[in-house]
């Protein structure tokens, strides 16, 4: 796969994100996940332990399409306390770089929504990934 960041000329260089990314390959778009178990259950009512178990999950349904963290272009967050989420930001991080690693060239949104369908999951995260054309 080729992954070339966008990053405009001039503009400060963003933290923990990339605004735009080119690449080519085979797409996988991963629908959007929750922090719960493989039972669909949740374990915890905290945050970050859902941040974690969200990403997991991300993870996992990647490598049904031989894909992982290195392959992921773009993450969009839906979280349902943007307080919470602000607050906790070292967390959110460090609980990314233990599940994903250290790759921020990814094209991020965030957002707050006013509930999820799943009435305790706090965040919800989909991901599109480009993996290299097997030719």
């Amino acid at each position: 796969m080729t992954k070339r960041i966008l990053q405009p000329a001039g503009w400060a260089a963003p933290r923990g994100y990339a605004n735009g990314v080119a690449a080519s390959g085979r797409q996988v778009f991963v629908a959007g996940q929750i922090g719960w178990n493989e039972r669909c259950e949740f374990d915890s009512d905290d945050l970050i332990d859902q941040v974690r178990q969200t990403l997991l999950n991300i993870r996992a349904v990647l490598a049904e399409a031989g894909a992982g963290p290195e392959h992921i272009v773009r993450m969009t967050w839906y979280v349902v306390d943007k307080r919470e989420y602000l607050v906790r930001g070292r967390d959110v991080g460090q609980a990314y770089r233990d599940v994903l690693g250290r790759d921020y060239g990814v094209a991020m949104s965030a957002v707050q929504v006013s509930a999820l369908m799943e009435d305790r999951a706090k965040v919800e995260i989909e991901v599109t990934a480009v993996v290299p054309d097997q030719g």
